[in-house]
């Protein structure tokens, strides 16, 4: 199963298409920019508390068959946060201070 590759950053909305190198994820794909992730969540995910690394690349061309962006389409329906920015402020000051392999 590949990755969705969803479309935007859940916190400020900002377009990260499959060849985006400032994606970042969380183990359930929670999918964040990087000037979040290092501005406003310091590395916490507001959704389950874990850390983000980068989200991988899809290749855009078929290298091998089959496998691309065109033949594996990325997420189309944009998520957002179901949390208000208070909420998340508060969250990640109680979290942010624990080592991710920790939480």
């Amino acid at each position: 199963m590949a990755l969705q590759l969803r479309p935007n950053c859940e916190y400020c909305d900002k377009d990260l298409p499959p060849s985006a190198t400032d994606a970042r994820i969380c183990s359930y794909e929670c999918t964040f920019c990087a000037e979040c992730v290092e501005t406003k969540l310091f590395n916490v995910c507001p959704n389950c508390g874990g850390g983000f690394a980068p989200r991988p690349i899809r290749p855009a061309r078929e290298w091998r068959a089959g496998v691309c962006t065109a033949k594996q389409l990325p997420s189309d329906k944009r998520v957002h946060l179901k949390y208000a920015a208070e909420d998340v402020a508060a969250f990640v000051a109680d979290v942010k201070n624990v080592l991710p392999v920790n939480r």
